[in-house]
């Protein structure tokens, strides 16, 4: 039943039954994986990033919340070298056997490597007196390129204050302590950027709203033990989205049962595998990206040509509307579209093979309050009917279909 009303719905969309209207992504990392590439579906938009250019990212979207990232899609690695603060002046590489190496999370972007370390707060330890969270851990950032530089957060306090020094190979020795104080802000982007190299904020990431998803290098726990951390190339999800995985090898199905999560890498770096033949993808993985306003993205990939180019190619189309219909019974199913509307003007998109008394839309409001009400004829068959919702104020509203004793609700979108 669902199949005829889908495809009787694609009939009055003007498009075909079979698929949406697809966009055909090109995108390189560059050689190497040299950038990171922040990627906006709904604008297919492309914000790529040096990938070295930054060494630690601060959280700083409250005052209550803290959470210090590392930069792994360039390698580092960091390690807790000690957990007291009168060890700075005597932090030695050759201990570096004896430190704990740490790790950013896969999973949440708010759990960042330093936040992992032996303290109550990863760095540092509450101070009941001063409101404070004070630095107790000294970290060391280990460079791809040998490179070393020790790290401590001094203080939280509506920002970061930190210090650290970097390794001098020629004399064995640390250099000049910088100290640096990179206050939350008012931006719209979740984190604050900081570069050891040129000793200044820096710009990364667009602002939150601009990308859903980052190309880039990171470390994974292979096994799902904590056993291996193996560095990956692959896409993490923005916490602004959640992401759904499907196996589709049909291509998408009519009725696709879908579990969203917040686990960033959902898509991961498992879509492609390597061979004796080079890189290849797996186009029967689908991924579906879920707006806040319950936009839905279908996306798959259809190249990977490795490190040599930084290549890669995926197709994605919006499948907001066809994720809208819904099977009440075996007799009854409706859709909604365009879910969000621009107009204030729905489509009820319905087909019902029995005969009912009560057959009728009704819209609420967030509170409760009915606002919209309207019957629908009570005969079989299939229905087209136009909502004028301009009397009703912008925002969030639930639409409850009835057909007799069966009934079902969507929230829908007006902008």
């Amino acid at each position: 039943m669902k199949t005829k009303l889908l495809y009787l719905f694609f009939v009055i969309l003007g498009v075909t039954a079979t698929k949406a209207q697809e966009t055909a992504v090109n995108l390189t990392m560059t050689p190497g994986y040299a950038n990171q590439v922040f990627y906006k579906l709904s604008t297919d938009t492309q914000t790529p990033v040096v990938a070295d250019s930054w060494d630690i990212a601060m959280l700083r979207t409250s005052n209550y919340s803290m959470g210090l990232r590392i930069n792994d899609a360039t390698g580092t690695e960091v390690f807790e070298a000690s957990n007291n603060p009168n060890d700075w002046a005597n932090i030695d590489i050759a201990n570096e056997s004896s430190w704990v190496k740490l790790y950013n999370s896969e999973i949440e972007w708010n759990e960042g490597a330093i936040s992992q370390g032996s303290a109550t707060y990863g760095w540092g330890e509450y101070n009941s007196n001063t409101h404070h969270v004070e630095g107790t851990v000294i970290f060391v950032f280990k460079y791809a390129d040998g490179t070393y530089v020790k790290f401590f957060n001094e203080d939280y306090y509506g920002g970061y204050t930190f210090q650290y020094s970097v390794w001098d190979a020629n004399t064995s020795s640390w250099g000049t302590d910088q100290t640096m104080t990179v206050p939350n802000g008012t931006s719209n982007v979740s984190y604050n950027y900081y570069s050891f190299s040129t000793n200044q904020q820096v710009t990364v990431a667009p602002d939150d709203t601009d990308w859903d998803l980052v190309f880039t290098k990171y470390f994974s726990d292979y096994y799902g033990d904590q056993s291996l951390y193996y560095p990956v190339t692959g896409v993490l999800h923005s916490s602004e989205v959640e992401v759904a995985q499907n196996d589709e090898p049909g291509g998408m199905p009519d009725n696709p049962t879908l579990t969203y999560s917040t686990d960033i890498n959902t898509i991961g770096y498992d879509w492609k595998s390597y061979g004796s033949t080079g890189f290849t993808v797996n186009s029967d993985i689908a991924y579906y990206v879920k707006y806040a306003d319950d936009t839905v993205y279908r996306i798959y990939f259809t190249s990977f040509s490795g490190s040599s180019t930084g290549d890669l190619t995926f197709n994605f189309e919006d499948v907001t509307s066809v994720l809208s219909m819904e099977e009440v019974t075996e007799e009854v199913t409706f859709g909604i579209y365009p879910n969000p509307s621009v107009d204030k003007k729905i489509n009820l998109v319905y087909d019902n093979r029995l005969d009912a008394n009560n057959n009728e839309v009704a819209i609420f409001s967030t509170t409760g309050q009915k606002v919209f009400q309207s019957s629908l004829n009570k005969n079989s068959g299939f229905y087209n009917k136009t909502l004028d919702l301009s009397n009703l104020n912008t925002g969030v509203y639930m639409l409850k279909f009835t057909s007799g004793a069966y009934s079902a609700t969507k929230k829908i979108i007006l902008k």
